[in-house]
């Protein structure tokens, strides 16, 4: 996802205490909040300094999530994206 779109990424750690206070922090301003919420959460923050959710891991298990992964990179929004970064 980096490389399509050209930006660099950030990876927290939630059993980082550092990171866990970021994490908590962009998912309750942008993400799918609950007290024990679901990882992966992605974001992207954008030049003008909005940030947007983009990706939430399903509960059901990682081949959910999977899925959820190729519906986001087969989405007209994302290659809307990746093309504006070229």
């Amino acid at each position: 996802m980096a490389n399509d779109l050209h930006v660099p990424y950030r990876v927290l750690d939630i059993d980082d205490p550092k990171d866990v206070k970021i994490a908590d922090k962009l998912v309750m301003d942008y993400g799918d909040y609950t007290e024990d919420y679901l990882v992966p959460q992605v974001f992207g923050e954008f030049t003008d300094g909005t940030c947007k959710h983009f990706l939430t891991g399903f509960s059901e298990g990682t081949e959910f999530t999977k899925r959820g992964w190729e519906n986001l990179f087969q989405s007209v929004f994302y290659r809307d994206l990746a093309g504006q970064s070229a």
